[in-house]
C-alpha cells in the first residue's frame, strides 16, 4: 500500500474479521452498463461472477478488459467481505481476459487497499504481455472511483520439465463421514460467533486449537475445506478463496481478540483442481489446507500456506503479510 502501515491501519476490523477483510469505506459506483452475459448457478459462482463492459480505451499496445460485479455481504468477515472471496472474484475477472483454457493461472498477488462494501464494483486488467506460453496481467479493483486492491498475475501453458516433489501432505485424520462443518464450529456460526462467510464452506479443523486460547503450541492450523454444494468443482477459484479461509495462525499465541488485516496475498496454482491428481477427484470434494507463521514483529506476521487434494497432490502453495491488531486499534 502507498503509505504503509498508517493506512493499513486505518483499516482495523473487529475481532470478528479472522481473515483478510478490511475496513469498509463509504460509497459505492455507478456501474457501466454491462455488456450481456451468461448467468451462473450456485452461491459462490453467483456473487463472484463478473460482466464484461464496453470495450474501454487502451494504449495502442496494451489489450484488457473492464468489468462490473457486485460484492455480496454474505462473504463477509468482520466489517469487509473476505479477502480470498475477494481474490476469487478477481481471478475470475482474470481469467476471462485471457480468454484461453490452455493458459492456467499460476500466479496471483493482490495488495489490498481498502475493503469495498456490498455493492457493486468495477474491474479493469490489462494484458500486460502475451508471448507464445506465459501472459503477464495485471488488474484493478474500484468502487465509487477509489481503488481497493492492486493485482499482478501470470497464467501459463504447461511446460515439460522433470517431475519432482517434496511436499508431502501430513498425516492427519480423514474428513468427517458426514460432508458438514465440525460441530463445535458449526455452533459458532449458527449463534453469530464466527465470520459470517464460514456459513458458504464445509470446515473441519485438524490441527490448532480455538484463537485466543493462549497456546504455546506452534503457531499452525489446519483442516478439510470445501463449498457448501458438494457438486461445485474445486477449481482455481475455489483453491484462491480457500487459500484465505481460516483463522490466522498467530491468533493461537493471543490471549485477547485481534483482528488481522490481509496487506498482501500470493497464490501460486500448482495444478488446476483438486481432481487433477492421479489418485483422480475426491467424491466428497474436499481438500486439506494447512497454514504456518513463524514471526510477529512490529504487528507484521507472514503466513505460509499448502493445499492438498484428498489424495496428497499439491494445489496451492500461498503466502501473505497481514498486521496483527488488538480489537478497536486503528
Amino acid at each position: 500500500m502507498a503509505d504503509g502501515p498508517a493506512r493499513a491501519r486505518d483499516a482495523a476490523t473487529p475481532a470478528e474479521d479472522v481473515r483478510g477483510s478490511l475496513a469498509p469505506e463509504a460509497g459505492a459506483p455507478e456501474a457501466d452498463a454491462p455488456v450481456a452475459g451468461a448467468p451462473v448457478a450456485g452461491g459462490f459462482d453467483r456473487d463472484t461472477a463478473v460482466r464484461r463492459l464496453q470495450q474501454r480505451d487502451l494504449a495502442a499496445d496494451a489489450s484488457g478488459a473492464s468489468f462490473a460485479a457486485e460484492v455480496s455481504s454474505d462473504w463477509r468477515a468482520g466489517r469487509g467481505p473476505h479477502g480470498g472471496y475477494l481474490a476469487a472474484m478477481l481471478l475470475r475477472a482474470l481469467t476471462e481476459t485471457v480468454a484461453e483454457p490452455a493458459r492456467s493461472p499460476r500466479s496471483l498477488t493482490i495488495h489490498y487497499a481498502r475493503a469495498p462494501r456490498p455493492g457493486p464494483v468495477r474491474i479493469d486488467t490489462v494484458i500486460e504481455r502475451q508471448g507464445r506460453s506465459l501472459s503477464t496481467l495485471s488488474a484493478r479493483m474500484e468502487q465509487d472511483g477509489r481503488l481497493m486492491g492492486l493485482v499482478l498475475a501470470a497464467f501459463s501453458v504447461p511446460w515439460t520439465a522433470p517431475e519432482i516433489a517434496e511436499l508431502s501432505m501430513p498425516e492427519v485424520e480423514p474428513p468427517d463421514a458426514a460432508r458438514e462443518t465440525s460441530a463445535a464450529l458449526a455452533e459458532q456460526v449458527t449463534r453469530g460467533r464466527a465470520p459470517r462467510f464460514l456459513r458458504q464452506l464445509v470446515v473441519q479443523p485438524r490441527v490448532g486449537g480455538p484463537p485466543f486460547s493462549g497456546s504455546t503450541a506452534p503457531m499452525e492450523v489446519s483442516a478439510w475445506l470445501g463449498l457448501r454444494d458438494p457438486a461445485r468443482p474445486l477449481d482455481a477459484l475455489a483453491l484462491a478463496l480457500f487459500s484465505d479461509a481460516l483463522f490466522s495462525a498467530p491468533f493461537l499465541r493471543l490471549t485477547e481478540p485481534a483482528t488481522s488485516p490481509t496487506v498482501e496475498l500470493t497464490i501460486h496454482f500448482r495444478t488446476g483442481d483438486a481432481g487433477a491428481g492421479t489418485e483422480g477427484p475426491d467424491p466428497a470434494n474436499l481438500c486439506f489446507a494447512r497454514f504456518r507463521s513463524t514471526l510477529v514483529h512490529e504487528g507484521f506476521f507472514e503466513e505460509d500456506g499448502v493445499i492438498w487434494s484428498a489424495g496428497g497432490t499439491p494445489l496451492v502453495q500461498s503466502r501473505q503479510l497481514a498486521i496483527l491488531m488488538p480489537l478497536g486499534a486503528g
